[in-house]
C-alpha cells in the first residue's frame, strides 16, 4: 500500500497542486480543507504524512499538529508545516507544536518531494517507499 498523504489547506489551488504532485509520485492522498476536516480525516484513519497550513478559519494547524501528537497511536505520523508566516516565533510554535519540518511558502516542490520521502524512510526505515 501506498503511503498516505492528508493535505490540509483552505486555499483550493494549494490543495489542488499538492494533491497532483503527491499522486504523480505515487502516494495515496486525503484532502482536508480546514482544521476541523483535518482532525476528523486524523481520527478515522492513520496517515503517514501531513502537509499543514497554519492560518485557516477555524481550528488552526497549530492545534492540528497538537491533537495529533497528543494521540499515541499516531506516533508516526510525521507533520509538515507549510505556512506564509515566516518570522521565527511563527516558526519556533510550530515546533512547539510538534512539527517535524516547517516549510515556508512558498517553496519549491522539488524541496517538498525530497523532504516528503526523507520523513517517510525515518518512519519506516524497513519499507521500499520507492513509488
Amino acid at each position: 500500500m501506498p503511503p498516505h498523504i492528508l493535505i490540509v489547506d483552505d486555499e483550493p489551488n494549494i490543495v489542488m497542486s499538492l494533491e497532483f504532485l503527491m499522486r504523480k509520485n505515487g502516494y495515496a492522498v486525503s484532502i482536508a480543507r480546514n482544521g476541523t476536516e483535518a482532525l476528523e480525516a486524523v481520527d478515522r484513519a492513520p496517515v503517514d504524512i501531513v502537509l499543514l497550513d497554519i492560518m485557516m478559519p477555524d481550528v488552526d494547524g497549530y492545534q492540528v499538529c497538537r491533537h495529533i501528537k497528543a494521540r499515541p497511536d499516531r506516533a508516526t505520523t510525521k507533520i509538515v508545516f507549510l505556512s506564509a508566516k515566516t518570522k521565527d516565533a511563527d516558526i519556533q510554535k510550530g515546533y512547539e507544536a510538534g512539527a517535524d519540518l516547517y516549510i515556508p511558502k512558498p517553496f519549491s516542490t522539488r524541496q517538498l518531494m525530497v523532504k516528503v520521502r526523507e520523513l517517510l524512510v525515518q518512519s519506516h526505515p524497513q519499507a521500499d517507499l520507492t513509488p
